[in-house]
């Protein structure tokens, strides 16, 4: 499997990777993917949680115990669990969210899809989605995972973001090219 560098580099990476191996052996990880996304969730959406991963007073025993809760509350597996333990029990849980996306980084290389986000001025229809997401996987070569924003300040036309590519069609950028030709 080649997993870039960058991603191995770093400290969620490697925490990640770790995790990515222990779930293969194991044959869990879509299990692990899914427990992660609903802690991703939850992070996102918890004010309270988020505090208590990146609080720097609380014991690294009274974050495992929050976690271990948090973990069955969440219905979390086992694996997942006993590696928010370890997160808690080395003072990391401050880099969960860069942990989660790593995690599925690495997952997506691993299933050979690449992870794409298209960001338009009103959003798009199912089937404009779906046409788009087939002529990206054409020419990546690979399965795109599309995921849709909205930006109105775009004014019209699209810009995707393939991993470090960007594909800038968007109206705005139209205009603020025409303005600085306009000004030389």
């Amino acid at each position: 499997m080649d997993i870039s560098a960058g991603i191995k580099a770093s400290l969620a990476g490697r925490y990640a990777s770790a995790l990515f191996d222990l779930a293969s052996e194991n044959g869990k990880v879509t299990a692990v993917e899914s427990d992660l996304e609903t802690l991703g969730a939850a992070l996102a959406e918890s004010a309270d949680l988020a505090e208590l991963t990146a609080n720097p007073q609380l014991s690294r025993d009274a974050q495992g115990k929050a976690m271990a809760a948090v973990a069955k509350t969440l219905d979390l597996s086992p694996l997942t669990t006993n590696f928010l333990g370890v997160l808690a029990a080395n003072r990391r849980l401050s880099k969960l969210p860069a942990i989660i996306s790593a995690f599925k980084a690495i997952a997506a290389a691993q299933r050979g899809e690449v992870s794409a986000t298209v960001t338009s001025a009103h959003p798009l229809s199912d089937e404009q989605l779906a046409v788009l997401k087939s002529k990206l996987t054409a020419r990546e070569g690979r399965t795109v995972m599309l995921s849709a924003k909205v930006d109105p300040d775009l004014l019209g036309g699209l810009v995707v973001t393939i991993g470090s590519q960007r594909i800038d069609a968007s109206i705005r950028t139209r205009l603020n090219s025409l303005a600085q030709s306009m000004k030389a």
